[in-house]
């Protein structure tokens, strides 16, 4: 069945970057008050929904699995979840007390977000209309901010997916290069009607995170500057309050915890949500995204004026749907926010919302059937099982692919003589490669990102420095202690990701010696490692631009990159190679030691 390409309503135009778009609505009549006694002061209580990283997730749907998704948790994905809650919601409260807003990370993370920014793309001519963009307007958003990842697939992809909006997409601090303006609209201002003939004002500022700076240098270098959400909601909230905002929300694509994953490289913080609330006064709430962890309540006090500020992040791929809870007085000529609390609603406590699910059937069941399209035959059965503490087959395939891609593209330039080395990480804890028949899917689960692959030039001192900080990784485990692999990773709370192996050398790690004095023994092609001699460096774009703050990588020099993706790259790979075979990319690159014993028996 084709596609319906028109799947949407022209949004309402605002002209400027910060035009204002309003959203009146009328909340059902109170009771009158009572002819005589004190007089009452008027209250008005409204509720603002919140939903953010979805990254992709329309459906209960895993389709690296090809199954219904399912977790140990017993949790529930998607927005055709979410769409039942919000229609509760809005019963519940009347559709005209309540407002619901997304913290960005949208068009990408599944195979439905790449097919349409890939396969069929939303830029090409009568293109469709992107799946998150239609679900996104049939459950009526009011408004979303900006992620990081928005831009994954370049500014024109990100602006098409704009332009089918039925609501804005807000960046206060996504201005443009060279003027320094707002390049996407800054905050909406909604219009609530109460009982009372007196409006109530809702402003909701939208800030992205500065990281995209790094992290899609490619795209954004010299077209989009991210200054920090602190410096940027100081200009704004101010700004909102004097327009007449009687309350300030922030939805932002920024972490709590105050951390930044970037090292010296940006003078902004990553995860600034706590710090806003904290710094800048006149905010009520903000919606929190980015650090994919579940906040149900957390209160700050602002420093200046003593005032609480309410945070929640629900938990991505549209498993929570956060609430916050409003009351106002009337007082003095103005609305006063009395008291604002937060909480979270469980997608898995309902249903999907059958308009949902029907609205998009077509689109699922075209990628469905792509990533199930057979590419070759594995072996045997390659797994991410035990990746994280041992050089495990399924890896190397991804540095195999990495190094012959770069081989192949530096083979007429003045490079092509120099060694080539390979950054890969253990994305995933799940991924497994069946013995068989091999599918998209399955090559899809093993690199879950839409990374592309860059060439980096670096010394045998800088690799053995990378290689020394993606040890960190590795719990301190003394030489006679017992190994509990659930508790010898990710130590100072480091991610899967942050992990990397590195192939074309041989290297240990000992883990009884302290972060910093671990790698031992490297050698290149049977000696020990010259840290004068030059390499070239396959890796990643996010790696690259300085994700994870590996040294000296984001600063060496770049020799090579492209814009396919590395997922694609192995499925070109493994569909050239027919038959997936561990002789031929596989091979024992690292171990874990301690005090020179390996930890685990080869």
């Amino acid at each position: 069945m084709p596609l319906n390409r028109r799947k949407f309503l022209t949004r309402s135009a605002a002209t400027g970057a910060g035009a204002a778009l309003t959203g009146a609505v009328v909340a059902p009549a109170a009771e009158a008050a009572p002819a005589h006694g004190p007089k009452k002061r008027k209250r008005y209580s409204f509720t603002v929904m919140g939903t953010t990283d979805l990254h992709g997730h329309v459906f209960n749907w895993d389709y690296f699995k090809n199954a219904d998704y399912a977790d140990a948790a017993g949790n529930a994905q998607g927005l055709a979840r979410i769409s039942t809650l919000v229609d509760r919601v809005r019963k519940e409260k009347g559709r005209g007390n309540t407002l619901l807003i997304d913290a960005g990370d949208t068009i990408q993370g599944t195979p439905l977000t790449y097919y349409f920014a890939r396969v069929d793309p939303i830029t090409a001519a009568n293109g469709p209309v992107h799946p998150m963009a239609q679900a996104m307007n049939a459950i009526g958003y009011d408004a979303a901010a900006l992620g990081n990842h928005e831009f994954n697939y370049g500014i024109d992809t990100l602006r098409k997916f704009e332009s089918q909006l039925r609501f804005p997409l807000l960046g206060a601090n996504a201005v443009d290069a060279k003027t320094e303006q707002p390049a996407f609209r800054p905050y909406v201002m909604k219009t609530m009607r109460t009982p009372h003939g007196k409006d109530v004002k809702v402003a909701i500022l939208g800030l992205t995170n500065p990281g995209i700076a790094i992290w899609d240098k490619a795209y954004v270098q010299g077209v989009l500057k991210f200054p920090g959400l602190e410096e940027q909601a100081a200009k704004w909230v101010p700004k909102l309050r004097s327009m007449g905002a009687d309350v300030v929300i922030v939805s932002a694509h920024s972490g709590a915890s105050g951390t930044s994953s970037w090292g010296d490289q940006l003078p902004y913080v990553e995860n600034a949500a706590a710090s806003v609330a904290a710094k800048v006064p006149g905010i009520d709430a903000i919606l929190v995204g980015h650090a994919h962890v579940e906040i149900a309540q957390q209160l700050v006090t602002n420093e200046r004026t003593g005032r609480q500020v309410v945070l929640a992040e629900p938990l991505c791929y549209a498993e929570r749907l956060a609430l916050f809870d409003f009351e106002l007085e009337w007082d003095k000529g103005r609305w006063t926010v009395t008291s604002a609390s937060s909480k979270l609603l469980n997608s898995n406590a309902v249903a999907d919302d059958p308009k949902i699910t029907k609205l998009l059937a077509d689109e699922h069941a075209l990628v469905v059937k792509y990533v199930n399209q057979v590419v070759g035959r594995a072996t045997t059965t390659l797994t991410t099982v035990d990746a994280r503490y041992k050089d495990a087959p399924i890896i190397d395939l991804i540095n195999k692919v990495q190094a012959d891609v770069v081989t192949e593209a530096l083979k007429s330039t003045e490079y092509a003589s120099l060694p080539v080395l390979s950054q890969a990480s253990p994305f995933s804890r799940t991924s497994e490669i069946p013995a068989g028949e091999v599918t998209i899917r399955d090559l899809s689960g093993l690199y879950v990102y839409d990374n592309t692959l860059v060439a980096k030039l670096m010394t045998g001192a800088q690799v053995r420095a990378y290689l020394e900080y993606s040890a960190e990784y590795f719990v301190q485990t003394a030489a006679g202690a017992v190994v509990d692999v659930e508790k010898l990773t990710n130590a100072n709370n480091r991610p899967d990701y942050n992990y990397d192996y590195v192939s074309g050398l041989s290297y240990d790690i000992d883990i009884a010696q302290p972060a910093g004095s671990r790698i031992k023994n490297v050698t290149f092609q049977g000696a020990a490692l010259d840290d004068a001699a030059k390499f070239v460096f396959a890796v990643n774009n996010y790696r690259a631009n300085g994700g994870g703050a590996f040294p000296h990588v984001a600063s060496a020099q770049e020799l090579w990159s492209e814009s396919t993706e590395i997922r694609t790259r192995i499925a070109e790979w493994v569909t050239a190679k027919g038959v997936l075979d561990p002789a031929d990319f596989a091979s024992v690159d690292w171990k874990l030691t301690r005090d020179g014993t390996p930890v685990f028996a080869s």
